[in-house]
């Protein structure tokens, strides 16, 4: 079923989640739902926040861009490969790496798209949907993902990078989008 996605100035997006356990009420279906809702709104990651569910779980699937990356991407980045994952109960362990810029957006902040600094390489530790523990590096595009995703469950947002300046210049999309006075492909859900 393809869920709401929450919109820009919900409080959902700004609350730190919290952990699930294993009989976490239709967590299979809730997964399985978070996948389409991802793909129908052409994303590569969703964050439980941004369906309205204050839980520390998030999905990627970096194949998408992977897939579509030109000679110069290659070049950039000769070692990325694609991967499609649910992440439960995150905690990042580490970031290392040559901080990088890349213009990112967001399914809760639509037609806003911003360069954002972040470091190359993040170190994480979850469970995966069978709560089987992990520690794990990613770098590059995957680790970029993973952190923007990860910022969800921590009550962030992509722009709280941005200085003063660019933040005022971009009020009024916010205004915009948190009043439900933006057209996008897909559903959401909109502040009351």
């Amino acid at each position: 079923m393809v869920l709401p996605i929450v919109a820009y100035g919900h409080a959902v997006l700004r609350k730190v989640a919290d952990n699930i356990t294993p009989d976490y009420p239709e967590l299979e279906t809730l997964i399985t739902n978070m996948w389409e809702t991802m793909y129908k709104s052409n994303g590569v990651g969703l964050a439980a926040p941004q369906i309205n569910k204050a839980i520390r779980m998030f999905v990627i699937d970096t194949y998408q861009i992977v897939e579509g990356f030109d000679d110069e991407d290659k070049r950039l980045y000769p070692n990325e490969k694609p991967i499609k994952q649910v992440f439960i109960n995150a905690h990042i362990t580490g970031t290392s790496g040559q901080p990088w810029d890349y213009n990112e957006g967001c399914l809760s902040i639509p037609k806003v798209r911003e360069n954002i600094t972040r470091d190359a390489k993040v170190r994480i530790r979850y469970v995966d949907e069978q709560f089987k523990e992990h520690e794990e590096e990613f770098a590059g595009i995957t680790a970029r993902v993973i952190l923007h995703e990860y910022d969800h469950i921590d009550g962030k947002l992509f722009i709280d990078y941005l200085p003063p300046l660019k933040k005022r210049l971009i009020k009024k999309k916010l205004d915009d989008i948190s009043s439900g006075r933006v057209k996008v492909d897909y559903k959401m859900l909109y502040v009351k």
